[in-house]
């Protein structure tokens, strides 16, 4: 089954809100009545998608205005066996739980949200508007030192793609930084 934004709501029957034994359930990540909610739903219900057993980074498919640089809605780390429904969007199917958090650190990058403003010009954030935001290495061979702040990421990531003086001081001062 495909879990639309509001499965929750129409197929309230297939959904728990609490299961003692969780080894043939999914924790999906979804919204009611508003709200961020997670519920369990039989793996059997579930179509299997190549990250449902992964590390990933999940997000709103909705979010914001569509301004340049905006803040992104409470990002999370996603850990295996948790999906979600049409409400997020997914990034990345990683072994490695450090691996999902450099992508978090390096989607609240001012350089990543400034690329994602080039098409996000609405609240839609679909995986489409993420173009031109560069893939990078997010494992501990990458040339970017991850373990660093996301400031001091985003100096690595202007001088890896030779931002000019005016192209940073654009996004230093234009784009908000994110916790």
């Amino acid at each position: 089954m495909d879990l639309t934004t509001s499965v929750f709501e129409k197929l309230p029957d297939i959904f728990i809100n609490e299961v003692e034994d969780k080894t043939n359930y999914i924790k999906i990540i979804g919204r009611e009545n508003n709200k961020r909610v997670y519920k369990y739903i039989k793996r059997k219900c579930v179509i299997d998608h190549e990250n449902l057993n992964k590390y990933k980074v999940l997000l709103p498919k909705s979010n914001g205005s569509g301004a340049i640089g905006e803040v992104l809605s409470t990002p999370l780390i996603g850990e295996p066996l948790i999906g979600h429904t049409q409400t997020f969007i997914s990034i990345g199917a990683f072994d490695k739980k450090i691996e999902a958090e450099n992508v978090m650190k390096y989607i609240k990058t001012k350089f990543a949200r400034t690329l994602l403003g080039v098409l996000k010009i609405t609240q839609d954030n679909p995986p489409a508007k993420w173009k031109y935001v560069p893939l990078q290495d997010f494992t501990s061979n990458s040339d970017i030192d991850w373990t660093k702040s996301i400031h001091e990421i985003d100096e690595q990531l202007y001088k890896k793609y030779n931002l000019s003086e005016e192209e940073i001081e654009f996004i230093e001062t234009k784009v908000k930084e994110m916790d």
